[in-house]
């Protein structure tokens, strides 16, 4: 198969990751190999066949298991500051290859190119923060209450995590999840969307030329392919004790009984209904600008993007003309077109999804101050392009409870004082992403209070989209409760171990219990 050539250079992009016309969709490493069926990547961004991947069997994954399991027994021992120094090669070769993923990131999800790139540098942060964290694995000192005694914690590597992504940040996530638990001395097994197989193939590449240079195991990092049934192989597997998975609250509640029948742990990050809530005292220049983005960046298919503007009556109409305003200047087209802002849902079922919640939020009795639609014609031939749409809308209304992965947005009105604001803001199953246009200190704090937003991520005067890797990412209720990244985050990735040690001649027990014999 003759791999597809555009103006933009993915057909260099495949070449530079090792990307081919038919790949192995199992690896240990280097070594691929599978004997399932055939998964084709389609790009939104005109519909091209950009590769086939081959999808991992039950015997496949049987073999995935058997040399990750073994490379943990050896990456273990590994001191973590060495593990550390894996890492930063790692994001050493991401750094030389980032346009190349980045192209592909861009091709195969369908984001914008300069988006692309960020997730790449998401991905080099990471590292750097991991590589960090390698000498600061710290565990707790204690007094024993009896005399002679000393007590401590410490981690211990925890074994194989096995990572479900999902199709909007192809990368990113996984890096999330993986450095960490590199450092941590943990092996992964990792399955990317089927809607992005390619990406998975470029990073395990790319992982494969480290731990081979450094001779190193290679089941240190492992892919498989396929649909929900591959990815039920990890979460029915007690060789895995943590499931991190990435996706909507459906696939989250399936992941999340299967691991728990069997004791096992699992990281969930599962879907957002993002809210701003707009005061009186809000700078509207700012508000629009991070209103925008997070509704419209990534096409509105990020777990953050902003689905609803919670907006006080005052000063409702005045940032409704703001808005509709800076809406018509978006731009539509192909991602890798760095003029564009906007490109292509990832698929057509995505279309209908979108479709359906425009037609959902009329019936309801919303109205559509900018109509959406699906365009058609020279350069949206792949039928994945639609229009960023805005609607009024009610808090109560069912569509507006729910997460449409479609640049939607609906505007609310509040009356009264801010907690009127957060209630709403509140009142939805999700709770990842949430933030707070105001200059009023006040009504800043008291969002960020305990009677304040309900969400893991609460920002003030920025958007709810462009999380930084410092801090842990996630979200509380129906978003799973899951943390990645930074901060304290690393600890879901070990096993906490407290030990005391008797450095005297006596056997004294806890609680002044006698047991004499």
């Amino acid at each position: 198969m003759k791999m597809v050539v555009t103006d933009f250079g993915i057909d260099k992009a495949l070449r530079t990751l090792g990307v081919k016309a038919i790949n192995e969709g199992a690896s240990t490493g280097s070594n691929y190999f599978s004997n399932g069926g055939i998964i084709e990547s389609i790009s939104p961004v005109d519909g091209s066949l950009i590769g086939k991947v081959k999808t991992t069997t039950k015997e496949d994954f049987e073999t995935v298991m058997d040399v990750a399991t073994k490379a943990f027994k050896v990456w273990r021992i590994v001191p973590a500051p060495q593990r550390g120094e894996i890492v930063r090669q790692f994001g050493e070769k991401l750094r030389e290859k980032k346009e190349a993923l980045g192209k592909l990131v861009s091709f195969e999800m369908g984001k914008s190119f300069q988006e692309g790139l960020g997730e790449v540098q998401e991905m080099i942060d990471i590292c750097d923060f991991a590589v960090g964290l390698s000498r600061q694995l710290h565990g707790l000192t204690m007094h024993s209450e009896r005399p002679g005694h000393r007590m401590y914690e410490q981690y211990h590597s925890l074994g194989v995590v096995g990572i479900i992504s999902a199709f909007n940040f192809p990368v990113a996530v996984w890096s999330w999840n993986t450095a960490l638990a590199w450092v941590c001395g943990d092996v992964t097994v990792w399955k990317p969307s089927e809607k992005v197989p390619l990406c998975g193939i470029a990073c395990q590449n790319i992982a494969a030329e480290v731990f081979a240079e450094n001779n190193l195991p290679e089941g240190i990092s492992c892919l498989i392919n396929g649909d929900y049934k591959v990815g039920e192989f990890m979460t029915k597997d007690s060789r895995i004790p943590l499931i991190s998975a990435t996706g909507s609250i459906r696939m989250g509640k399936i992941v999340a009984q299967e691991v728990a029948s069997r004791l096992g742990k699992s990281l969930l990050e599962l879907g957002g209904n993002n809210a701003i809530i707009v005061t009186p005292d809000a700078d509207i220049k700012m508000t629009v600008i991070g209103a925008i983005f997070g509704a419209v960046g990534t096409a509105g298919q990020r777990c953050t993007s902003t689905r609803r503007l919670i907006i006080h009556e005052s000063i409702c109409d005045k940032v409704k003309l703001a808005i509709v305003d800076a809406y018509k200047q978006l731009r539509i087209g192909n991602p890798l077109d760095e003029n564009n802002h906007i490109g292509p849902l990832i698929d057509k079922d995505a279309v209908k999804l979108y479709q359906h919640a425009l037609k959902k939020v009329v019936e309801e009795g919303g109205n559509l101050i900018v109509e959406g639609g699906v365009l058609s014609g020279e350069g949206y031939e792949s039928g994945c392009y639609v229009k960023p749409a805005i609607a009024e809308a009610k808090p109560d209304f069912e569509i507006v409870q729910h997460e449409t992965f479609a640049p939607i947005l609906y505007l609310l009105k509040y009356s009264g004082n801010v907690e009127n604001a957060i209630d709403i803001q509140n009142n939805v199953v999700q709770g990842l992403s949430s933030a707070i246009m105001t200059n009023n200190l006040r009504e800043a704090e008291q969002f960020l209070s305990v009677a304040g937003s309900d969400c893991g991520i609460a920002n003030v005067n920025i958007g709810t989209s462009g999380a930084e890797i410092g801090g842990a990412f996630g979200g509380e209720k129906e978003t799973g409760g899951g943390r990645e990244s930074g901060s304290d985050a690393w600890k879901i990735y070990m096993r906490r171990q407290t030990n005391t040690i008797n450095y005297t001649n006596e056997l004294p027990l806890a609680q002044g219990i006698k047991f004499d014999l």
